[in-house]
């Protein structure tokens, strides 16, 4: 894969005092040398698949206090992230999310059903990564960092061209995983862009707690990674970051680590009591800043969205909800013997013992 050289502007170790921004949270436009406004389809889109998103991530909520999911992370706020950074990858691109990325799956085309499966408490993954380019979702911190590494460098030294957009939580920062996965894709100049959720929160834990440095895209300079720090609840230029960042990483540039601050509205699972560890008037002010809000306020004021294409979107949200109820009310067969597949390639004595035992007892 060809190397180039990027104009230093572009490449910068060192990220922007203030988060880079194309949207005020009004949707008024702002000037950013840094940055080029998506056309004006990307931004359709964009609002498009957030408000599509928006309320797949409200009806799981609902199927999870239905007893339909085990646990659901929403994603709530965090929109203009999930989608914005799909919409800037290729159809050759892999993306590594978390347990929290649901909304990001959708967008990438797995079907809501088997986005859901690893929640609802079937297989660990319901969906097959190779057809969608998509790594099963996360649970364990950080260790997606790893894998995306991999898989990047493995492209490389196929002659493929392929990026890997990998996602993470401010929490995931501070595990060990992360910071070997930057080191080793700085070394070797993998094609991996890090795009880190900031939503303020590792669960309950808040980010004075965790990092002192200026921000956490400054971690990167100790890799030699360049780094962004981005508005997350600015969809136009969070796709602009990942866009620029994805291309970067295709000619040979290397990685880049992106900040993206952003806000988780609801709880960090419906396990979790948010009211303990912050005050209403916190997230209030949050909402003040929505990322829907905001790019439908710029595409109205520039009569790219009217009122008959509001509730079309509107339709098709609804629509979509609809279908994940559907497949999700459906009741599900599960044969107990699947727990002892896919272990090993060869099962174990162990393995077999156990299952004659569950099947003894079944019988």
């Amino acid at each position: 894969m060809a190397r180039t050289s990027l104009p230093a502007r572009e490449r910068s170790l060192l990220p922007t005092d203030a988060p880079l921004s194309l949207l005020t949270k009004t949707g008024q436009p702002v000037v950013d040398p840094e940055l080029t406004m998506p056309d004006d389809d990307v931004l359709l889109e964009l609002h498009r698949r957030m408000v599509v998103g928006r309320r797949f991530d409200t009806q799981a909520t609902a199927l999870t206090r239905q007893g339909r999911l085990a646990v659901y992370p929403s994603s709530r706020g965090q929109e203009a992230c999930e989608v914005g950074s799909v919409l800037a990858l290729r159809e050759q691109d892999w993306l590594f999310p978390t347990y929290r990325d649901s909304v990001a799956l959708v967008t990438r085309g797995v079907p809501a059903g088997e986005t859901l499966t690893l929640l609802q408490g079937g297989w660990h993954s319901g969906y097959d990564p190779h057809e969608h380019r998509v790594a099963p979702q996360c649970t364990p911190l950080a260790t997606n960092t790893l894998h995306a590494v991999g898989l990047a460098h493995a492209a490389t030294l196929k002659g493929e061209d392929t990026v890997a957009l990998v996602l993470l939580g401010d929490g995931a920062t501070s595990e060990g995983d992360t910071h070997e996965a930057l080191n080793f894709a700085a070394v070797w100049r993998a094609p991996v862009v890090f795009l880190v959720q900031n939503n303020g929160y590792a669960i309950s834990v808040p980010m004075s707690k965790q990092n002192i440095a200026p921000s956490l895209a400054h971690k990167g300079i100790g890799y030699g990674v360049p780094s962004v720090l981005v508005d997350g609840n600015d969809p136009a230029a969070l796709y602009a970051v990942v866009r620029d960042a994805v291309r970067a990483a295709a000619e040979g540039g290397g990685p880049t680590l992106v900040e993206a601050l952003t806000y988780r509205v609801e709880a960090h699972t419906n396990a979790d009591d948010a009211t303990r560890y912050r005050d209403a008037d916190e997230v209030a002010a949050w909402l003040d800043r929505d990322p829907v809000d905001r790019i439908e306020a710029y595409l109205t004021a520039r009569g790219l969205l009217d009122d008959a294409r509001r509730a079309s979107v509107a339709a098709e949200a609804e629509a979509f909800a609809a279908g994940v109820r559907e497949v999700m009310n459906a009741d599900v067969e599960v044969d107990p013997a699947e727990l002892f597949e896919h272990v090993y390639a060869e099962p174990t004595r162990q393995l077999r013992e156990q299952a004659a035992l569950l099947a003894g007892e079944l019988a």
